[in-house]
């Protein structure tokens, strides 16, 4: 019996190394296709996340391109402003300048016409002021001529003693 006690824990200890051989094998086996899942599983969430890196440079350097292109076409449509509004101003300044040119060319052809009608206005005043003195001077005469022919007749009809007419007192 003494080899029976040997011999069971003997098989019972082959039978669980096997058992154990085999767990462990079928262990590894899953081990190793949980790695390989896990491994596939990083390759492809890798493999993603490069994707994903991929676009968003490219649409990075879309939207690059494209803000570079507004940028140039904003900068074009300002200078393109910029020249219009400077040509504008330039046809404006010399417009202006023309006409500022005609407007001084009528204020100086005014101004002579107004001075010449101031000169001819001069005259015609001091025309008719000449004449208004003409005039009192001519009555002056006639008053003067009418009290000397008055005293005329007055000395005629004393020396006569007679007289014709009315003679008022001087």
């Amino acid at each position: 019996m003494n080899k029976l006690y040997l011999i069971v824990p003997l098989i019972l200890t082959i039978a669980f190394g096997g058992i154990y051989m085999q767990h462990t094998k079928t262990a590894a086996a899953e081990q190793q296709q949980i790695l390989d899942a896990k491994a596939k599983a990083d390759a492809d969430a890798a493999a993603q996340k490069a994707e994903a890196e991929r676009q968003a440079k490219a649409d990075a350097d879309k939207r690059e391109s494209d803000r570079i292109a507004e940028e140039k076409k904003k900068e074009d449509d300002k200078r393109a402003k910029w020249d219009a509004d400077s040509k504008r101003i330039a046809d404006d300044t010399t417009t202006f300048t023309a006409t500022a040119a005609e407007h001084a060319a009528t204020i100086k052809r005014l101004d002579a016409e107004l001075a010449s009608l101031r000169a001819a206005k001069e005259a015609a005043a001091k025309a008719n002021f000449d004449a208004a003195r003409d005039v009192e001077l001519a009555r002056i005469q006639k008053r003067t001529a009418e009290l000397e022919i008055q005293r005329l007749v007055e000395m005629v009809a004393r020396k006569s003693g007679t007289t014709a007419g009315v003679v008022f007192a001087p």
